[in-house]
């Protein structure tokens, strides 16, 4: 297992097929605990694999990130969506792929990754569109015991509220910091809530510019987090 300047061996795979959607895999098989990553709009981009990875490097998990998008993720030259053209692409894409689409296959993907690598528990990080995703599967009934969000997309205090479990959501500069506190307030739940407010919404996957020195500390500071606070809660 690579750090912060390579990949795992996984990344120079062919990806498995798990509940119909190709998966990126890394981490130890034996591990008894598992993180599913839920990606941002921009689909399998490298910050993000690299991400996947730094969750498995201590052994601890195994992780798996589904293509939710199946090879038609978002094109990241559409964000921000300034001009008239960008716009329409984008708010074009969008309607089929609401988070919604997102959970609806989260079941299957789960049942398939255990029936090859055995019964798993499991954990949650989802980013921009991926941690709304998570949102709304962290409430009754949910297969996690703690669970994850980076840089929140449609961040919303009415999900916060039906919440169970430990979660964690780091913010960046563009999301309103009153949504952010609206949402902390309404988990009851353990909870670690916190805005980086000199980074950009998509600093821990596709738009982090891992040249930067700052967003490479922050970066990394943003995975530790959530280490941290899964090793204290799951």
């Amino acid at each position: 297992m690579e750090g912060i300047d390579g990949h795992s061996a996984a990344c120079c795979n062919i990806p498995p097929t798990l509940g119909g959607l190709k998966t990126y895999v890394t981490g130890s098989v034996s591990a008894k605990k598992a993180i599913l990553v839920i990606y941002d709009f921009f689909g399998f981009f490298p910050q993000t694999i690299q991400g996947a990875d730094i969750l498995a490097a201590s052994e601890e998990y195994q992780v798996f990130m589904p293509d939710f998008f199946e090879g038609r993720p978002a094109d990241i030259a559409w964000y921000p969506p300034v001009t008239e053209e960008q716009k329409s692409a984008l708010y074009s894409w969008f309607p089929p792929r609401v988070p919604e689409t997102g959970v609806a296959k989260i079941p299957k993907v789960l049942t398939e990754v255990e029936s090859v690598y055995e019964k798993k528990d499991w954990a949650a990080l989802g980013f921009c569109w991926g941690g709304k995703v998570v949102a709304l599967t962290s409430g009754a009934d949910t297969r996690w015991k703690v669970s994850a969000q980076s840089h929140p997309g449609m961040l919303d205090a009415a999900d916060g509220a039906k919440v169970t479990i430990p979660m964690c959501v780091l913010g960046s500069e563009e999301e309103k910091a009153e949504d952010l506190v609206a949402f902390g307030n309404a988990l009851k739940v353990e909870k670690h809530i916190e805005r980086f407010d000199d980074q950009l919404h998509g600093w821990m996957s596709a738009r982090a510019d891992l040249e930067d020195e700052n967003v490479r500390g922050e970066y990394e500071r943003g995975y530790k987090t959530v280490l941290e606070f899964f090793g204290k809660h799951f």
